[in-house]
């Protein structure tokens, strides 16, 4: 069976997700063309931009205010590749969570799918400020990435 034209293994776990957003941008020239490498280096805390670190400092100190445990370090660590395209899972009681990395080296992007499944209150309001700047947050891990992954 054909794939649609467009394909994520994040799609694949939750086909009807409540949230979607898909962010790509440009391969650098000589930078890896490995999914895993480019998740576990979006991903890596250390590296994200000083703004995304202060973000998730307060949303560790504002979750539990509403149920929502806080998350460790290995809530985005690589569950599996598969062709061309890492997948970071997490479920918790409040929302389901998949963040796909693909990497196309005939295109030359890198592309990252989010999908959420919101459970209940909880997920609903946590979500509600997340979702606005998903996007944004996205971009700039990507582009740090970028930096990170491209030869000297």
């Amino acid at each position: 069976m054909p794939r649609p034209a467009f394909w994520s293994m994040a799609l694949e776990d939750i086909p009807r997700p409540d949230y979607v957003d898909v962010v790509a941008v440009p391969l650098p020239a000589g930078a890896t063309d490995d999914p895993r490498v480019w998740a576990e280096t979006v991903f890596a805390v250390d590296a994200s931009p000083r703004w995304v670190r202060l973000a998730f400092a307060v949303r560790q100190m504002l979750v539990p205010l509403i149920g929502v445990p806080r998350g460790g370090r290995d809530v985005f660590a690589v569950a599996r590749v598969q062709d061309g395209e890492a997948l970071v899972s997490a479920d918790d009681r409040h929302l389901d969570f998949r963040a796909a990395v693909a990497v196309d080296a005939e295109t030359r992007l890198v592309r990252m799918t989010t999908v959420v499944r919101l459970k209940g209150w909880r997920g609903r309001v946590y979500f509600a400020p997340v979702g606005v700047v998903h996007p944004v947050v996205v971009q700039s891990m990507l582009r740090r990435a970028c930096v990170r992954l491209t030869p000297r």
